[in-house]
């Protein structure tokens, strides 16, 4: 006699996820023990409250009640129902059933449901005999809380609980009444992401048993219009034609609905034929620049997948687990698919192997191109290596780095190359270093912020987790394959989903202030078949467009697309559909935002920083009705008092590693901004902090210099006369000069006359090109040509040689070419202040390519001074410790304390520690302040 049912959906995900419902009859009673309907009065189900009226229990099909000898098991799966609806790439899934406990005794029924990693749980009710469980999402002590006083008196009626992280197991034993009903529905919200060049949503068919109504549907909705839909039958030849698929131009329903006799495996069975997968694999149609800007609801979404760029040269360090645990099939495997891999590298491409078990050994100590020979002779290499020993992982991935870096430090990577590690491992460290946190720590040390480090975990015996924090901490992603016959597949499938960068410093912009709460806006590359989505709120609903700006480096240069959407209609066109998720936009964003502030409380650095992003996490899931791992969904009955707790683990107390010293965020890792300097919104920022360091100059002139290769923000004053310019750039041989003029307040505030900088120029010599930016006006002088642009408009203005983008009332960004770009900030005042007055702050990366023979305040930083900070000590104020400083020959008393960097708050700024240099920066700038005094605003620095 079985008692396994077997009944599952799945998402976009490459792990088998399912859902378990284990019947059996047993001796003692556990799990939730249920009144029969008599002593309850009969009482009708409860209203359902549930967030935005989606979560309510299914009225339509009414499942006749009427039995049938469909098996010998206990229980009669009356009904079996998955819809999934899918608006614009996010999706959401309710699977409902409904069992009839045909005995005369009570029956025990395990409920043990997978769900897809990328998914969260936003609903779950169920009724057993007549009494209604409703969720609800709490914060998660609060939750166990109750569940816990619920036991205490008596009326707890069991435990739901997810098992692993991710949220991959959801479990609830239930105890049934004899001739009862028990239905449960549950709710699921995704996005799908973009692999290879299309969404795939899969839903596993596994019932066990045949169904008296079986029914799956499957609702599209795109606005852009869908290009490619395919649903092969992979449920096997005698449901050919029983899955039905119809697509118009924005929207399409497949269902699937097979009758009792359909399902069974021969005409006189009482098995079911049903084991298998529907999927369903689509693409939308981006004729504007590969991208859509979609606004709803006062959110929006901003779906960026470009793929008519040529593609990225590729510099390839393969890193490859050749450990005893290797030997056999995963060896053989890794084997095929690297023969595949190799021979889909570009003639152009440099590449090299490293295979490492106690020991790391490289088929070639270098970068080598990627000539059919050495194609040839990479493959025979990697065929005869034989398996053995122990896992270095440690040292295998530092001699990656390593290589990497001499070839960028002789110059042997093209400037708009990408560089990148993949290291296939199936094991932990065994050998060398093996604390992970120290692995983290040494990687994150020696990776360069131009290379990626993509990880493979083959089989179960890996530590994912490590795994995927390395990866994402270092610009690149992991994943886990299963290691069966096809592994190699899974390998091939992974590489592919990388092979082909066409952009890299990605950086979207969105005008106006109407904009707010804007997800992760910099990507660091982008690979085509794949997609970046960015997501933010309208401050103000009556704003009729909003505009875009992408800027990103590619193969040629610099490129750059403008988008605008309107505002009112897409809310208009959803109106007029039935299945579509008219939140989505919505939910898509918390969702979105959720899933980044968690990476980011993973790596959060101190208990405090990780306490206040817990927090916004928090405030998100219950307003958005997500269970996640830091909240949980109480399932409780208002008839009988009895709880049931939706729960993830507790999290291991040691956890695979510490968080990070740097500030950094494991879904935007630090990188530099190369291409473009958009004004970071709020919560890009970790705990008041930014994740991009740069050089500035802000305030009352404060310049705060980051030094990339000490990891040292070193800050100072200038304090000189109203009218006086100072050089803070000047590269006579690259032909750049920056510039600025001081500007004082309108009176002395504490006994101080605080200056500021109140016009910058830039100019461009060899472009014959000048900038002349002012509080009041922004003055463009192309040779004879001269452009006039207000502060009170957003601004695109694109030419072949440069790019000028103003935000409005916010800043101006410059770029030149490929390989400078600055920002200049805008501060206003009200205008009857007694002191301040409007100013500008000036902000450039470190990336700005010049010549050897630049200078200035700060053009001088681009060759990094060697610095060596030590006996650190209290100062005269406790929180502000000082320390000695040698650097350029000088040995320096610095003060630790704060400077304000404003790109994310432009009132109040974000606090930026740093070492500080007294008396004008003296002994860390060349000379005295004094030097860099030039007569007008586009002089170059005239030195002895």
């Amino acid at each position: 006699m079985k008692h396994l049912i077997v009944l599952a959906w799945v998402f976009l995900t490459h792990e088998a996820q399912s859902l378990h419902i284990i019947a059996g009859d047993f001796s003692e009673m556990q799990g939730l023990a249920v009144p029969a309907a008599d002593t309850l009065g009969g009482a009708p189900p409860a209203n359902i409250n549930t967030y935005e009226q989606r979560h309510k229990r299914s009225e339509d099909g009414q499942e006749d009640d009427k039995e049938e000898d469909l098996t010998d098991d206990h229980f009669i799966i009356q009904s079996y129902k998955v819809k999934s609806i899918i608006t614009s790439r996010f999706a959401e899934t309710v699977f409902s059933t409904r069992v009839r406990n045909r005995e005369t005794t009570a029956q025990n029924v395990e409920f043990n449901l997978r769900i897809p990693k990328g998914a969260y749980i936003t609903n779950f009710t169920m009724t057993v005999n007549n009494i209604t469980f409703v969720g609800s999402v709490m914060e998660k002590r609060f939750a166990r809380r109750a569940y816990a006083e619920a036991r205490t008196q008596g009326k707890a009626a069991g435990i739901i609980r997810t098992y692993g992280r991710e949220m991959e197991h959801f479990k609830a034993d239930v105890n049934v009444p004899g001739g009862s009903k028990i239905s449960f529905e549950l709710y699921c919200q995704e996005l799908l992401q973009r692999r290879l060049g299309f969404y795939e949503h899969i839903i596993i068919l596994q019932p066990g048993n045949l169904v008296k109504q079986f029914q799956v549907d499957v609702y599209i909705f795109e606005p852009q219009g869908i290009t490619y839909l395919e649903a092969p039958n992979r449920l096997g030849s005698q449901f050919e034609g029983l899955m039905h698929v119809t697509k118009g131009e924005n929207k399409a329903h497949l269902t699937f609905k097979p009758t009792l006799d359909q399902q069974r495996k021969c005409p006189s069975c009482p098995d079911t034929a049903i084991d298998g997968s529907i999927v369903v694999k689509y693409d939308v149609d981006r004729k504007i620049n590969g991208g859509s800007l979609q606004v709803s609801d006062g959110y929006f979404v901003h779906y960026i997948a470009p793929d008519n760029y040529a593609p990225l040269l590729k510099n390839i360090i393969f890193v490859i687990d050749v450990s005893g645990s290797m030997w056999g099939i995963k060896m053989k495997q890794t084997v095929e698919a690297m023969a595949t891999i190799l021979d889909d590298l570009s003639p152009r491409d440099q590449f090299t192997i490293i295979v490492f078990n106690h020991n790391v050994r490289c088929w070639i100590e270098h970068l080598v191109t990627a000539t059919p020979a050495q194609i040839k002779e990479a493959k025979k290499y990697i065929e005869n290596v034989q398996p053995s020993g122990g896992t270095n992982i440690n040292e295998a991935i530092l001699s990656a780095i390593h290589i990497l870096t001499q070839a960028g430090n002789r110059g042997l990577l093209n400037r708009r190359s990408v560089s990148f590690i993949i290291m296939v491992s199936d094991g932990d460290p065994t050998v060398g270093e093996i604390k992970l946190s120290a692995i983290q720590r040494n990687i994150r040390t020696h990776m360069q912020d131009n290379f990626s480090l993509f990880c493979i975990g083959i089989g179960f015996d890996v530590d994912y987790d490590f795994l995927e924090r390395i990866a994402l901490e270092n610009r690149g992603v992991a994943r886990r394959i299963q290691a069966n016959v096809n592994a190699s597949s899974q390998l091939m499938d992974f590489y592919e989903e990388f092979a082909t960068p066409l952009l890299s410093k990605i950086d979207v912009l969105y005008g106006g202030e109407n904009v707010t709460d804007v997800t992760k806006n910099s990507f660091d590359k982008y690979f085509r078949g794949s997609e970046m989505i960015v997501a933010g709120r309208l401050a103000d609903r009556d704003a009729s467009i909003l505009q875009s700006l992408v800027t990103a480096g590619g193969v040629y240069g610099y490129v750059g697309s403008h988008m605008e959407s309107p505002t009112d209609e897409l809310d208009k066109t959803l109106a007029k559909h039935q299945y579509v998720l008219p939140c989505f936009a919505k939910q898509l964003w918390a969702y979105l935002t959720i899933r980044q502030l968690l990476a980011k409380r993973a790596m959060a650095p101190s208990a405090m920083q990780k306490r206040n992003i817990t927090s916004r996490i928090i405030d998100l899931a219950l307003a958005h009705h997500f269970v996640t791992p830091v909240t949980s969904m109480l399932v409780q009955s208002e008839e009988t008092g009895q709880k049931l707790l939706a729960d993830s683990p507790r999290e291991n107390a040691e956890g695979c590693c510490p968080g990070p010293p740097y500030i950094g965020t494991k879904t935007a890792p630090k990188t530099e901004m190369k291409h473009v300097f958009p004004t970071v919104p709020p919560q890009t920022v970790v705990s008041g902090v930014i994740t991009t360091r740069i050089h500035l100059v802000d305030n009352d002139p404060h310049f705060i210099i980051h030094l990339p290769k000490s990891k040292q923000d070193i800050c100072f004053n200038i304090d000189t006369a109203p009218g006086k310019i100072l050089n803070l750039v000047s590269d006579p041989v690259k032909g750049i000069v920056v510039n600025g003029q001081i500007i004082s307040g309108k009176k002395a505030k504490n006994n101080k006359l605080n200056t500021y900088f109140g016009t910058i120029g830039i100019h461009f010599s060899n472009l014959n090109l000048s900038f002349d930016i002012s509080t009041e006006k922004i003055r463009l002088k192309d040779g004879n040509h001269k452009t006039l642009l207000q502060w009170a408009e957003n601004t695109v203005l694109t030419h072949s040689s440069f790019v000028v983008s103003v935000r409005k009332n916010s800043n101006v960004t410059i770029t030149v070419g490929e390989d400078v770009v600055f920002m200049i900030l805008l501060h206003r005042v009200w205008k009857n202040h007694p002191t301040n007055v409007d100013f500008l702050g000036f902000y450039a990366p470190p990336t700005n390519v010049f010549s050897t023979s630049v200078h200035g305040l700060i053009g001088q930083f681009t060759h990094e001074p060697e610095v060596n900070v030590y006996n650190l000590r209290p100062g005269s104020d406790p929180n502000k410790p000082q320390a000695t400083m040698e650097v350029k020959g000088h040995k320096i008393t610095v003060t630790r304390g704060l400077q304000k960097d404003y790109r994310a708050n432009g009132v109040r700024g974000t606090n930026v520690q740093c070492w500080f240099i007294h008396n004008g920066g003296k002994g860390f700038i060349d000379g005295h302040f004094k030097d860099y005094l030039v007569p007008h605003l586009y002089s170059f620095l005239e030195r002895p």
